[in-house]
């Protein structure tokens, strides 16, 4: 695939750019119509989403950057070049999720339920930043045959993207998108129960994108390394294990205490 959108000769659009703007957006979105639901001043959200934004990209891209470094030490400014690909999910989570707890710490504001009303925006902008990497034929699985990609009925524009170099491999920025927009969809109607408590959406989310991670992970022929492993299913196990005891923690709540779909009780104060 070109990944390329638009060259205009002193400066060049690229797809990755683009998809990751579009997954931005159409997280806050839906974190804002969230947060007026429960009662979280807009201004409040759009100050953290900076920095979290912010913290984020620097997270990702710090991440990759540390298990490919070698890539990197003969030529530093190539790390600041992220419209080249090359950014950990693991990482921008990571970042993002410190960002939070010292944003919502400094303003006494939960934690948790801040953390809820972001994990929808999270997953729909991984079902939709997965794109970008189908742009720069990154993130791809094993070898594969094109009989093979053909009875999984997929679009040829998808078989013929994973065609790289005269080789054909398994879409796995596609099985990660469709198993996080999956996710999204079934949390948007989770989260809407009437006694779900803070932190259970968060809980979800460690379940079910660790679950898809691990086994996707399987099949990827870039992943990133610690000690032998894969530091995807190193890191997805841990969400697993993290998001089950979260659950369980929660769930031992009284019925009506600690409710997510509660609005807050104290106005925020910048």
């Amino acid at each position: 695939m070109n990944p390329i959108l638009f060259d205009f000769g002193f400066i060049q659009v690229r797809w990755y750019s683009v998809i990751l703007l579009v997954a931005f957006i159409v997280g806050m979105f839906l974190i804002f119509k969230e947060g007026k639901k429960l009662g979280i001043e807009k201004d409040f959200l759009f100050n953290l989403m900076f920095w979290v934004i912010i913290f984020s990209l620097i997270g990702a891209r710090l991440y990759y950057v540390l298990f490919n470094f070698s890539e990197y030490s003969n030529n530093l400014i190539e790390i600041i070049k992220i419209w080249h690909g090359g950014l950990a999910i693991h990482g921008g989570i990571i970042a993002g999720l410190i960002t939070i707890i010292v944003y919502t710490r400094k303003y006494n504001v939960d934690v948790l339920k801040v953390i809820d009303l972001f994990v929808p925006a999270l997953l729909i902008g991984q079902a939709i930043g997965r794109w970008g990497n189908f742009f720069n034929s990154e993130a791809h699985g094993a070898a594969t045959t094109l009989v093979t990609l053909q009875k999984l009925h997929l679009p040829n524009f998808i078989i013929q993207g994973m065609n790289i170099n005269g080789v054909y491999y398994h879409p796995t920025f596609l099985y990660e998108s469709l198993w996080c927009f999956l996710g999204f969809i079934i949390i948007l109607f989770f989260r809407r129960y009437k006694y779900i408590k803070n932190g259970q959406p968060t809980a979800f989310y460690l379940v079910w994108y660790g679950i898809g991670r691990f086994l996707i992970e399987a099949s990827r022929t870039d992943s990133l390394m610690f000690l032998g492993f894969k530091a995807a299913q190193i890191i997805s196990l841990i969400f697993i294990i993290s998001g089950i005891i979260l659950f369980i923690v929660k769930q031992k709540k009284g019925y009506f205490e600690d409710l997510y779909n509660e609005k807050l009780s104290e106005e925020i104060k910048f």
